[in-house]
């Protein structure tokens, strides 16, 4: 399926599914309103799936993975080396993403989009015990190009990128995944991430520059000059997404925005991360506005910038816990209320079925 094959398959919210949700809502047990938002959270979700109840059978988070040329020019804390190091962690089960997979049930998919490493799937034959996490090769190239000097990737490698998402998060609704989380791993990424949202918005790149991973007073000035000069030197056309990607983007991004798209094109909700992942909703959202209807923000990052990303996408976050570790952790936590959500609207008594009085 070509790409832009996959973007006509998406389409707005069911408003049936989402009306006999509400209809529902206000005939459970409870004072209309008084579950908040997690009642328009389940409403949504009806609409979201063309169902209602909507019926989560299992959640996968998708961690995509890729390294960057940029951290050459010293936008980093951490060498480029972490990368694959910690894809080893998922991998073993000790990273944070496996503790709250764990604790929320949910299943951990790592993606090598473009770690300077050549990685390792598990052998056939071999059983991956559920606390670990598994491992998807698709290697687009072994880390993108230096944004502050030439385009990140070719455009072909940007479309490529993209449905290698597709293809990773279609596989998971096969398997009966109904709702995705987006996670990433890749030393330097809030750098095109940034480049991203100041490309897409239009505001300056300074609005968008964070200490990322822990970068002292210089290496937060490196970055913002990093930024810009990636902007200047490659001019990215903030009307073509893919323009975007390919030029001031990372292989993982890419990876994100397809999970989103084929999460939209095929009616699951998808419960996007922090800045990073939300850099790939901007890429989505401007290929595909329709796939906004399917984004769920997980919670406001603490990483500069985040904020005016989500008002971008008019999304409000369901958690603000002060959080920027990515890797899908706030997401995780986030689709557990997503799930808590749609059980309120399957399970809980209706005030006629219950025999109780309603409202006078």
């Amino acid at each position: 399926m070509t790409l832009q094959a996959l973007i006509d398959q998406i389409h707005s919210l069911d408003m049936p599914a989402l009306v006999a949700a509400r209809r529902r809502q206000d005939d459970l047990t409870k004072p209309r309103g008084s579950l908040g938002r997690l009642e328009e959270l389940s409403c949504r979700v009806s609409g979201m799936m063309a169902q209602m109840p909507p019926l989560i059978r299992d959640k996968a988070v998708i961690v995509m993975a890729g390294d960057h040329g940029v951290v050459a020019e010293g936008v980093s804390a951490y060498p480029s080396d972490v990368t694959a190091q910690m894809v080893a962690n998922f991998l073993q089960g000790g990273a944070a993403i496996n503790v709250l997979a764990r604790h929320t049930g949910t299943r951990v998919v790592v993606v090598d989009m473009g770690v300077a490493t050549d990685l390792q799937p598990k052998t056939e034959g071999f059983i991956l015990p559920e606390e670990q996490a598994e491992l998807v090769i698709k290697k687009i190239a072994r880390g993108t190009g230096n944004i502050a000097r030439r385009a990140g990737m070719t455009r072909q490698q940007a479309i490529d990128s993209i449905l290698a998402g597709v293809a990773v998060a279609e596989s998971q609704i096969e398997n009966d995944v109904d709702i995705l989380a987006t996670g990433d791993m890749g030393i330097g990424n809030t750098t095109p991430s940034a480049a991203i949202a100041a490309a897409l918005t239009g505001y300056p790149a300074h609005k968008f520059i964070g200490r990322g991973a822990g970068l002292d007073d210089a290496g937060l000035n490196r970055k913002l000059s990093a930024v810009e000069r990636a902007l200047a030197v490659n001019q990215p056309n903030p009307m073509d997404g893919i323009d975007v990607l390919a030029k001031v983007g990372g292989f993982e991004i890419g990876g994100l925005t397809g999970v989103i798209l084929a999460a939209a094109a095929r009616r699951k909700p998808v419960v996007i991360d922090g800045f990073i992942s939300t850099a790939a909703a901007l890429l989505a959202a401007s290929l595909a506005p329709a796939s906004c209807d399917y984004m769920i923000a997980a919670h406001r990052s603490q990483e500069q910038g985040h904020n005016l990303m989500l008002e971008w996408l008019k999304l409000e976050p369901l958690l603000d816990l002060g959080m920027r570790l990515g890797e899908g952790t706030g997401a995780v936590l986030a689709m557990s209320l997503v799930e808590a959500a749609c059980k309120i609207l399957a399970e809980m008594a209706t005030f006629h079925g219950a025999g109780v009085s309603d409202k006078l």
